[in-house]
């Protein structure tokens, strides 16, 4: 007989327990109330009769407490009820101290890899983290409902970011640094006013970013079209100078020009030292995406098309380590919009798709979002499709719906749709393969607990929903009173932005391919294709469900699961042991994606996964693995041409990595142990070593746990040189 902990974990039936247990009761009482060795053999006997197969350590006590009173041992049976209740508290018990303690003694490897992007041995970062330690333990002892926490303990589902819940705030956003740049803005109580320069108005931008991200957790996204109209201002004021100077025309626009061309190059440089160098209120530089959309402006495309330009250049160009040598920076992430304009030899922008191009080979960076696809897949109030970025690295606002201004921005427009200046309420995720594994292959059981788990996955977004509701706009001034999400009054409520679609809140799913390869016995990207798009529409109908009577919108979300990719697996080989092919691995199939290990083509994986990617509109990204494409730019941009016309949003993943021992600039790889190591000189010290891989959107270079270590290690190429 199998016994089911309260942590869901599965051991065997120990019977010694019951006796440590009952005597510890026995001690409390005077002989003659004391239960007999007779007795509590009865009691063990009574529930190995019971040949259940699984039974819980809640109906084991129950059954011991009604077996004491069957034996008149009534005050017994207390003192038993009393032992019950002091080993529950024990369990509940504040268990920050230890987490602590092993946090700031930096020898966890849970904390030091906990996430890819946070250094856990600076003291900002353990700061956050100490926070995070603290909001956990409110979580789950006071804020969530205990059916919650034990499904996220037992992996059944992932209520993320616990360590920032026990605050009033939200996941991710686009930053409406239109209405910030152009309207005014405060900062920490200072009044900033419309910038008159480019340089200024980006050291404005970095500084918003940071108090932007300083009030949320989770990503935020600004767009370079925002930035556009003070490049158009420098060159004026240059222009207007050498006018006044005595220069003719045509001079003074040359020189104005030139000074035009400087004042963004060192106004990008500005941006991006700003960006990388800044330490938020979360212990790290700002997980920050920058949108580079030419179809968002008509009138200062051209000024639009110098910045994108730029920020290419120093990408390509990159930023230097310790050691003063040129790496691949984590941040900002780069969105580069795919469009008429520029997706042709012979379009106007067709310079800067081929700059792109040559900065994803040697950076990672841009990743390409199709208008084409996108507009076809977001369609407004009105009909008309809509483009715009992910919030961070993946999650996508839903089609606008609004009608009227809610957020009372300084910069709305009525007839046109609406998405800076909204966000992300937060994630929960549902374990797909955890829904396989306990319907045993039965088809009809394994609708019914998708179900019952949906319902949960419910009530823990619902729980996300209610903690923003009471919050007002004085708990983050910059986002709710001073234009990056909103314009409230101070003292008003958020809680109409919850509503109408001006924010979404997340139903994240991970794992479909061992969910599907359980129930069917292949890949969905094969036979059990069909399987899993029904998986994803019925996670899609439940939000359309949600959405109708809550007027809320819930949204599908390809959960990138960093570090739960690992736990997730865990807790599937502790539930259900191993089970080839499904649980033999430490890490889960992130979203709808082709696991790592199975070969396919580049074209084959991204058309097959653009058909799950549409039944994920709440965020998803695709990707292909390459090796270095430096020198093979024609089939970086072969995949470009094929993004555009076939899925919506995709990366590719290259490599670039840097020895600091003996200056080896290439591939970074790790052993069968899961240890990191220079192919060149044996270097194997994560301080003396620049590795960056892709491991959920954004770009880590912190290195990860064992689970993401070994998806990163079994990651087969999607595209070979020799091949194209």
């Amino acid at each position: 007989m199998e016994v089911i902990k309260r942590d869901g974990k599965i051991t065997h039936f120990d019977e010694d327990k019951i006796k440590v247990a009952i005597n510890k009761a026995n001690a409390e009482v005077v002989v003659k109330e004391r239960a007999t060795d007779e007795e509590i053999l009865e009691i063990i006997k009574h529930i190995k009769d019971l040949n259940k197969e699984q039974i819980s350590v809640e109906e084991i006590q129950d059954i011991i407490e009604n077996k004491l009173m069957d034996f008149g041992k009534n005050l017994l049976s207390k003192k038993y009820i009393v032992y019950r209740y002091q080993r529950e508290l024990v369990r509940k018990q504040n268990t920050t101290d230890q987490t602590i303690k092993e946090l700031i003694e930096g020898d966890s490897e849970y904390w030091n890899t906990e996430n890819s992007n946070k250094n856990a041995i600076v003291v900002t970062t353990q700061r956050d983290y100490i926070a995070g330690t603290t909001s956990t333990d409110i979580t789950r002892r006071f804020l969530l409902p205990k059916e919650i926490v034990e499904a996220h303990d037992k992996g059944i589902l992932h209520f993320h970011d616990a360590d920032y819940f026990a605050q009033k705030i939200h996941n991710c956003c686009l930053i409406n640094l239109d209405d910030m740049l152009q309207n005014g803005t405060i900062i920490n109580g200072v009044m900033i006013e419309k910038p008159h320069k480019f340089i200024t108005a980006s050291t404005i931008a970095t500084q918003i970013i940071l108090g932007v991200s300083s009030s949320q957790y989770g990503g935020c996204t600004v767009s370079l079209t925002h930035l556009a109209p003070f490049v158009r201002d420098s060159y004026n004021k240059y222009l207007e100078e050498y006018i006044n100077r005595g220069l003719d025309e045509e001079k003074a626009k040359e020189f104005a020009k030139l000074d035009t061309k400087k004042e963004v190059e060192a106004g990008v440089q500005t941006f991006n030292y700003q960006v990388n160098s800044m330490t938020n209120t979360n212990g790290q530089a700002p997980f920050l995406s920058v949108c580079m959309y030419l179809g968002e402006t008509d009138e200062y495309k051209d000024e639009l098309a110098m910045i994108i330009e730029e920020f290419l250049n120093q990408r390509i160009l990159g930023f230097k380590n310790e050691q003063g040598v040129y790496i691949t920076p984590a941040f900002p992430k780069l969105l580069y919009v795919l469009e008429e304009d520029n997706i042709y030899e012979d379009s106007k922008y067709w310079y800067l798709t081929e700059l792109a191009a040559k900065c994803t080979a040697k950076r990672m960076v841009p990743d390409y979002i199709s208008e084409k696809v996108m507009k076809e897949l977001k369609k407004d109030k009105s009909g008309n499709g809509n483009c715009y970025p992910c919030m961070g690295c993946r999650s996508f606002l839903t089609p606008d719906r609004q009608t009227e201004n809610y957020g009372k921005a300084l910069n709305y427009d009525k007839n046109k749709s609406k998405y800076y200046g909204r966000f992300n309420q937060g994630v929960v995720t549902i374990n797909l393969p955890d829904i396989a594994l306990s319907s045993k292959k039965d088809m009809d059981k394994f609708w019914e607990i998708f179900d019952e788990r949906l319902e949960l996955c419910h009530k823990a977004l619902q729980c996300r929903h209610e903690r923003l509701s009471t919050a007002i706009s004085d708990v983050a001034p910059i986002m709710w009173q001073n234009g990056a999400l909103a314009r409230l009054k101070k003292g008003e409520s958020i809680h109409e932005l919850l509503h109408h679609g001006y924010s979404t809140i997340s139903l994240g799913y991970a794992g479909l391919y061992e969910c599907v390869k359980y129930m069917t016995g292949y890949s969905h990207t094969g036979e059990g294709k069909e399987f899993g798009l029904a998986v994803m529409q019925h996670l899609n109908d439940a939000c359309a469900k949600w959405k109708a009577a809550e007027d809320i919108d819930y949204s599908v979300y390809g959960t990138p699961i960093e570090s739960t990719t690992y736990k997730f697996a865990k807790k599937l080989k502790e539930r259900f042991g191993v089970v080839e092919g499904i649980t033999d691995r430490d890490y889960i199939t992130n979203s709808y994606h082709v696991p790592v290990f199975e070969e396919i083509d580049a074209f084959t994986k991204l058309k097959l996964e653009s058909d799950f990617q549409k039944l994920s509109p709440g965020g998803a990204i695709s990707y292909i693995e390459t090796p270095n494409l430096q020198n093979n730019l024609d089939a970086v941009i072969q995949v470009i041409k094929f993004i555009y016309g076939n899925i919506m949003y995709a990366e590719l993943n290259t490599k670039s990595d840097y020895c600091q021992k003996c200056g080896f600039d290439g591939e970074i790889l790790v052993d069968e142990n899961l240890e990191w190591y220079c192919p060149n000189c044996g270097n194997r010290d994560h301080n003396k070593m620049n590795v960056a891989r892709r491991t959920c959107g954004y770009i880590g270079s912190n290195f990860w746990n064992r689970g993401r270590t070994q998806e990163i290690k079994e990651r087969v190429l999607h595209l070979d040189n020799k091949d194209l």
